[in-house]
């Protein structure tokens, strides 16, 4: 196995990693947010995006790309949970071609009771990936993003 073929296999196996981790992390978080909300974790990250915007609305494409989702599969995200009482959307004055998700005061109060169910289960989840020698590494990569994110500097 030559240097390039090294390399590949250094890529390939932190990829694996990555994956193995998001996969514990994604079905710890699916279980949680299911059994205490009935979300699923896309709903939460569709809700969670829409929390963190000003005015607390935006674009189906923007909310497509935070929920890495393709047009339609938003369109239908964003029907289901408006169906439940949780977004509304509406058309931009702006551009009338452009269609605004909103959160609702329901959304809202879904999501602030979900929050602490998706932390705690996250913090829960990292903490267990921590013991397991292949994953250690990762997640002590992203205690060092949180911190630098706590830094000065970061925020800078």
């Amino acid at each position: 196995m030559g240097i390039r073929d090294d390399a590949a296999e250094v890529r390939a196996r932190g990829w694996r990693t990555l994956a193995a981790l998001h996969g514990l992390i994604d079905t710890a978080l699916e279980k949680a947010l299911q059994a205490e909300h009935r979300l699923s974790v896309v709903e939460y990250t569709v809700l969670d995006a829409l929390s963190r915007q000003d005015g607390w609305h935006m674009r189906m494409q923007q909310l497509a790309r935070a929920a890495a989702l393709s047009s339609s599969a938003t369109t239908r995200l964003v029907t289901r949970l408006e169906d439940r009482g949780l977004l509304s959307r509406y058309l931009c004055a702006d551009d009338r071609r452009g269609i605004y998700t909103e959160l609702t005061p329901d959304g809202r109060a879904l999501l602030t009771s979900a929050r602490p169910v998706h932390d705690a289960t996250l913090e829960a989840t990292l903490a267990q990936a921590a013991e397991v020698p292949e994953l250690a590494p990762l997640v002590g990569a992203l205690a060092g993003l949180e911190s630098s994110a706590r830094t000065p500097a970061a925020r800078a």
